[in-house]
This record gives structure tokens, C-alpha cells and sequence, in this order.
């Protein structure tokens, strides 16, 4: 039977090589027949995408080199997309075929169909797809794409393919020129990341007045995406960038894009979904300057968070992004302390610590909670900046809700330790389960009175504070009390250092089925944002597949 199989293996190898043969001779003996050659391209194309082996041998026999050159030297459009199509494709399917094309004479080639003004749209499009497939991955391609001069020919595409900030994708044009625009944002962002490039960020920040006037101007998910995409991978872990985006007013455009689709979440799901896209970028923006916090407290954009964090459609993974940001924006910033305890912010958080499976979620609301007793430390001199003009029995009053906050702070804390000493003594003592359930829905009882009082003492005691405590409980969704706290850090030092290096945009992937602890939670985000630029790889590479299809 192995014997069958390996020889069938060995026909169809056969088969394929032959087919390649046939096809590079066609391509070479029908030069005046553009037609012919397209069909022969596409056909080629297919025949390396089902086989893996089929690239490195078209490779062999010489047809990358004469394809290459082929698209240079047509006289016809259609002949030269194909042929960067099937480039392309070839150089994505086998890494030996990319280093091949990876050359300064091809990028230069490459830079020249995108500036001349005889070039199509689509002839346009092929370019850019070839230029994306040899920079992915591939730190040399970030280099010639730099010293070709090309990244800047990519950054002027950014600028003027879209001249409208209306943007009717009903028009077969406007839509061919957003297809365009989309696929230089996916280019850029591999230029810019993975592995990350530092001279090229620098270069790319330069589109960052540009990229907020498109934020502020249109709206739309088509907009959104793309541009926080390229915005969180250009800023990540670049200190200097993100000074000069915050210069520039981007974390205040993006503040304001936030509160907006907080605002329209209320009515759709895909403003929900979009404001967890902007909030990793924001994010993005302060994980390594948590000082920067200071301008999100202008849009009370804690309070913002917290609201989007009861919407039911998200789930685990965005909650993760909303809560790491929220932990990110508190850190070391006072207003927005302040802020998470006038939202109701340290319930809930506790709340998700009590009712949440998931591990990078519980260790997110951890660091918010260590915050939050910074904001014991501190509240008395925010508070005081505010009671000049109070009265004195005013003032004593404020003194009483400190204090009442302290003691809450401190009943939560002992909560969160009995939990946690539950977990242990269930480790140990298996046999123990059912009465352990019996203790932590008991303690959630507790937490919940408690927290009740900590917002009615916290608002000024009135009923409708404590009404809308119960409306956050209700809406925040509900998950089996588990291993709540088992790995959670011991003390605030060891706390401190788990959470510094979440920034959501580190380049690290996580595997498959694996749970990693907060010091490497930051590659959710940033596989998030990895996602969108590969799905519109995937798009692209789909409509390029449409337009260079002979039929």
C-alpha cells in the first residue's frame, strides 16, 4: 500500500514538473500573444499553490527569473499584472523563491510602476502585493524597501490614492482606489513590523497627521482599521515615535474617535467591535509611557472603557484589550484614578476577578486593582483640589467617604485572600471541591454587599447609585467562579514587574491552545492587530486572484 502511494506521489510530482515545463515554453513562444501568456501565468499560479515543491522547481528551471523579467518588458498591462501576480504567489508559497526575488534591481523596478503615472490601478495593486510578500518576514526586504526609495513612493500612495473623505464604495473607481489604499496600509505595516524596524517607524510616523485627519473625517470601519493597524504597529515599542504621534494630537484624535463609538455602541455591534480596535491602539500608544495617560483624562476615557467593558457581544479577548488598558491608563496617572473610582471601576474589576475563567482577563484586573490602591493613597489630595469652597461640615463629610473607601479597599483585599487561600486548600485537598464552591458563592455574596456599600459610600449613598451597581452586576457577563487568583502575584513589587511589559504590540505570537501569563499577554493584542493586517492580506491576495483570472 506505501509502496502504491509513494509511486502515485511520484506521477503527480512528475506531472506537475512537466506542466511547468509546457507552460515556461508557452510563456517564452508567445510573446505577441498577450492572452496566452496571461492564461499561462494564472495557470502556473495554481499549479504552485496546491503544491508546495511546484515553486522551488519553476524556481529551478528558471521560470522566477524569466517571469521577473517578463513583467518589466511587456508591452501589455495585463501581461505585466499577471506576471507580478504569479511572482507574488510564488514568493509567498516558498521562502527560497523570496530571497531570490529580494533584490534592489526588483524593488527599484517595483518603486517605478507605482510613480508612473501610465500605470493602471490594478498594475498598481499587483506592485504592491509583490512589494508586501518580500518585506513580510523579511528583514533584508525591510531594508531594500527603505534604501530603494520605495517605502517613500508607498507613503505618498497613502496620501493621494483616496481624495475624498466621503469615500462611495458603490463607485467601481472609488472602490478600486480604496482596494489600492488598503493594500499600502497592509504594506506599510509589514515594513514597519515583525521583525520590527525602527528607521522604518521613523519613516512611517511622518503619515501620522495625515492618518488623523482621515480619522477624524470618515468614520467608517474601512477607515478605522486599516489606519489603526498601521498606527499601532508604527508606534510599538518606539519611545521617540510615540512622543511625536502624541505631538502631532493622535492620541487625542483617537481619544476622540473612542468616546464617539462608546457613544454608538449603545445602538450597533460593529461600533462596539470598532472602539475595541481603537482601544488597542490607544494602548499601544501608553503601555510604555504610562505618564501619557494624562491625556486620555481629558475624555474621562476610563469612565468610557468601563462602559464598554458591560456590552454583551464582546468577549473574553476584548475584554482582555479594554481591561489592559484601563490598567495601562491608571498606572501612573491620578485623574484617571480618580476617574475608575467615580465609574463604579474597582466592583468591577473585582467582579471580573470573581467571575471570570479566563486567566490573562483575571491577571488584566489584578493590575487595575493594584492601582486602585494607589487611589486610597491619593484621593484626599484629589478630592481637596476640588473643596476649597466646601463648607466645613462638607469637608467632614469627604473625609468620611475616604475613609469608608479605605475600609471597603481593605474588606476587598481580605476577600481576594480568603479566595485565593480556597483555591490553595482545593489544590491540595481535591475531595474538598463542592464545599470550596460552597465557600466562594458565599464570598461572592459578600462582595457583593460590599461593593454595594463601597459605591453608595463612594457616590454620596444615594439609591440610585446603588441601582445602577446592580444594573453593571446584570450586565457584565457571567462565568463559573475557577481558579480565580491561583497565580496571582503575591505582592505589589512582584505585581508591578508582571505588568510593566504588557504592551499589546510586542512582535510574539502565542501558540495554539496555550494560556501565557501577563508578561506575555501582550501578544493577544498584538496578534489582534496581526490579524486584520493578514486578513487584508488575504483579501487582497483574493482580489488579485479575481482580477488576474483570464475568465
Amino acid at each position: 500500500m506505501q509502496t502504491s502511494m509513494e509511486s502515485e506521489d511520484t506521477k503527480k510530482m512528475q506531472e506537475m514538473k512537466t506542466d511547468l515545463n509546457l507552460l515556461l515554453e508557452c510563456l517564452k513562444y508567445q510573446m505577441d500573444n498577450a492572452f496566452s501568456q496571461k492564461e499561462a501565468l494564472v495557470t502556473i499560479h495554481s499549479i504552485c499553490q496546491q503544491n508546495s515543491n511546484a515553486s522551488l522547481y519553476f524556481r529551478e528551471i528558471g521560470g522566477l527569473m524569466f517571469v521577473k523579467n517578463l513583467a518589466k518588458s511587456s508591452e501589455h498591462s495585463m501581461v505585466k499584472e499577471a506576471a507580478l501576480y504569479t511572482l507574488g504567489a510564488v514568493a509567498e508559497q516558498n521562502v527560497y523563491c523570496q530571497q531570490t526575488l529580494c533584490t534592489s534591481e526588483l524593488f527599484e523596478d517595483l518603486t517605478w510602476f507605482l510613480s508612473n503615472n501610465d500605470s493602471n490601478t490594478n498594475l498598481k495593486r499587483m506592485s504592491v502585493y509583490v512589494i508586501l510578500v518580500l518585506v513580510s518576514n523579511n528583514r533584508t526586504g525591510q531594508t531594500l524597501v527603505r534604501e530603494t526609495g520605495c517605502i517613500s513612493v508607498l507613503s505618498q500612495l497613502f496620501k493621494t490614492v483616496l481624495s475624498k473623505y466621503e469615500l462611495n464604495l458603490s463607485d467601481e473607481n472609488v472602490f478600486q482606489s480604496y482596494q489600492l489604499w488598503s493594500s499600502v496600509c497592509s504594506t506599510l505595516c509589514v515594513c514597519v513590523n515583525n521583525p520590527q524596524n525602527d528607521e522604518n517607524q521613523m519613516l512611517c510616523s511622518s503619515l501620522f497627521p495625515h492618518a488623523n485627519d482621515w480619522l477624524i473625517n470618515c468614520m467608517k470601519p474601512e477607515i478605522i482599521r486599516p489606519i489603526c493597524s498601521f498606527i499601532g504597529l508604527t508606534l510599538a515599542n518606539n519611545t521617540y515615535v510615540q512622543k511625536y504621534f502624541i505631538s502631532v494630537g493622535g492620541l487625542d484624535v483617537l481619544s476622540q474617535v473612542l468616546v464617539q463609538l462608546e457613544s454608538d455602541s449603545h445602538k450597533t455591534l460593529s461600533s462596539a467591535k470598532l472602539a475595541v480596535v481603537v482601544t488597542k491602539t490607544v494602548d499601544a500608544c501608553i503601555a510604555d509611557n504610562p505618564t501619557f495617560g494624562v491625556v486620555l483624562s481629558k475624555y474621562h476615557i476610563v469612565s468610557k472603557l468601563l462602559a464598554l467593558l458591560l456590552h454583551e457581544s464582546l468577549d473574553s479577548g476584548e475584554k482582555f484589550s479594554i481591561v489592559l488598558t484601563v490598567g495601562h491608563c491608571t498606572e501612573d496617572c491620578e485623574e484617571n484614578q480618580y476617574d475608575l473610582f467615580k465609574s463604579n471601576g474597582l466592583p468591577l474589576m473585582i467582579q471580573v476577578l470573581t467571575e471570570s475563567q479566563n486567566e490573562e482577563l483575571n491577571k488584566a484586573a489584578t493590575f487595575v486593582l493594584h492601582n486602585c490602591k494607589k487611589i486610597t493613597e491619593k484621593l484626599s489630595l484629589s478630592l481637596g483640589e476640588y473643596s476649597f469652597d466646601e463648607n466645613e461640615e462638607q469637608l467632614k463629610d469627604v473625609n468620611m467617604k475616604e475613609k469608608n473607601l479605605e475600609d471597603y479597599w481593605k474588606k476587598a483585599k481580605e476577600i481576594l485572600h480568603r479566595i485565593e487561600q480556597l483555591e490553595r486548600e482545593g489544590n491540595e485537598e481535591r475531595v474538598q471541591r463542592e464545599k470550596y464552591k460552597d465557600y466562594v458563592s458565599s464570598m461572592n455574596i459578600n462582595i457583593q454587599n460590599t461593593l454595594k456599600h463601597l459605591h453608595a459610600d463612594s457616590s454620596g449613598g444615594g439609591p440610585k447609585a446603588e441601582d445602577k451597581d446592580k444594573s453593571q452586576s446584570r450586565k457584565l457577563q457571567s462565568y463559573k467562579s475557577h481558579e480565580v487568583m491561583s497565580k496571582a502575584c503575591t505582592n505589589d513589587d512582584q505585581m508591578k514587574t508582571l505588568l510593566k511589559s504588557a504592551n499589546p504590540v510586542n512582535a510574539c505570537y502565542r501558540e495554539s491552545g496555550q494560556n501565557k501569563t501577563l508578561c506575555k499577554a501582550n501578544s493577544s493584542c498584538n496578534q489582534k492587530l496581526r490579524e486584520e493586517t493578514t486578513f487584508e492580506k488575504k483579501n487582497f491576495v483574493s482580489q488579485s486572484r479575481n482580477s488576474a483570472d483570464p475568465t
